[in-house]
């Protein structure tokens, strides 16, 4: 066969091949989303029952224990910068973190606790918590805006900080009398926009749907403007009268063991607060507070922050009843229509006493749960 034949047989032969191809492709469509990941109990089992060498009281021995087994990136999703971890040791189930606070870790510092996991049958354990720094060998070297390299001995890992300096709540999402604080990213995998309504002098955790939220929402049995979370348990109200879900409660539950779904109070926007803005709405609450607060919100010795929780802990969806017939209340002016939404849990709990506004500044997440009412 000639070769110019030959040439013209081979590229007509890629020509049908790649037709071919490019059918398969349309008709697949475009490629499907990995599966998900599998977790046993046999692993659990297997690593509950071995026997392992840790230095468990030694801070230092278990920061180095926790940064030499991750890798040498990692990605730091919540909003006030804790890179949550776990571990089984001795038979006994251990949480902690590692936390690179806006306030301090330019300076060099990085906060590590850790503890023995909660459990709504025993008491609270107690919580080693230190701040590392260069007299403990540990290096914290900012290499961009959100990006820090943390080195300890021949390991080094980079915390990439959750960066949401673009996202910002559709304008249908805010009323007129409310302004944007920040953007949230909590640890449960959920978004929120934290929103402060200067007339009423009250705060709202507002759901971020601008993008794919990784949850299923349900109407509750008590009213269907009550969606509930099947896989977080944090309840919403359906306002009436914006496009937009605000958070009304969490389960008492997940409060009390302190996981992943006790609420966004611990995940504050704190790499995206512009100057003074959040201590300055704080101090028009609680004026007492003047020279007491950062600008985060937070005591001068670190130990308290300011408590910004105005929903409920639930154990039952009747809990959730009070928010809905409050928002249906004709007594209920409209101008009062969004403090239904709003629960002051110290003062339910104290009666008549001054609440005390200032929550533990978070080495563990704290939050005592009950039952309070919404405010009218």
């Amino acid at each position: 066969m000639a070769d110019g034949v030959r040439s013209g047989v081979r590229l007509a032969a890629v020509a049908v091949a790649l037709a071919v191809a490019t059918c398969q492709a349309v008709a697949q469509g475009p490629p499907l989303p990995p599966q998900p990941r599998l977790y046993t109990h046999e692993q659990y089992v297997e690593e509950a029952t071995r026997t392992t060498t840790l230095a468990i009281d030694d801070p230092v021995a278990v920061f180095a224990f926790v940064l030499g087994n991750l890798p040498d990136r990692v990605k730091v999703y919540p909003t006030e910068n804790y890179y949550y971890f776990r571990f089984i040791h001795d038979g006994r189930q251990y949480a902690g973190n590692i936390r690179l606070d806006a306030s301090d870790r330019d300076a060099g510092n990085a906060h590590f606790a850790y503890y023995e996991d909660l459990a709504e049958w025993k008491d609270e354990p107690p919580v080693t918590h230190v701040v590392l720094d260069a007299s403990y060998g540990v290096t914290v070297e900012k290499l961009d805006r959100l990006v820090y390299r943390v080195s300890y001995g021949r390991k080094s890992v980079v915390f990439a900080l959750n960066d949401l300096s673009g996202v910002r709540p559709p304008a249908s999402a805010l009323g007129p009398d409310e302004r944007f604080v920040g953007p949230i990213f909590d640890d449960s995998a959920i978004r929120f926009f934290l929103v402060y309504n200067s007339k009423l002098k009250i705060f709202h955790y507002i759901l971020d749907e601008t993008i794919p939220v990784a949850e299923d929402l349900v109407p509750s049995k008590v009213a269907d403007r009550i969606l509930i979370g099947q896989r977080t348990g944090f309840a919403y109200y359906l306002d009436d009268k914006l496009d937009r879900k605000i958070l009304v409660g969490v389960f008492e539950g997940n409060a009390r063991v302190n996981n992943y779904f006790d609420g966004p109070f611990d995940q504050l926007p704190d790499n995206f607060l512009e100057g003074d803005t959040l201590r300055q709405i704080i101090l028009e609450i609680e004026p007492s507070l003047a020279g007491q607060i950062d600008r985060f919100g937070g005591s001068p010795d670190g130990s308290d922050r300011y408590l910004i929780a105005p929903y409920v802990s639930y154990r039952t969806e009747e809990d959730l009843k009070i928010f809905h017939d409050c928002a249906i209340n004709p007594k209920i002016p409209p101008a009062q229509y969004y403090n239904c939404f709003v629960v002051d849990e110290d003062e339910a709990q104290a009666g008549n006493a001054a609440p005390t506004k200032l929550r533990p500044k978070k080495i563990r997440k704290s939050r005592v749960a009950h039952r309070p009412e919404p405010r009218p």
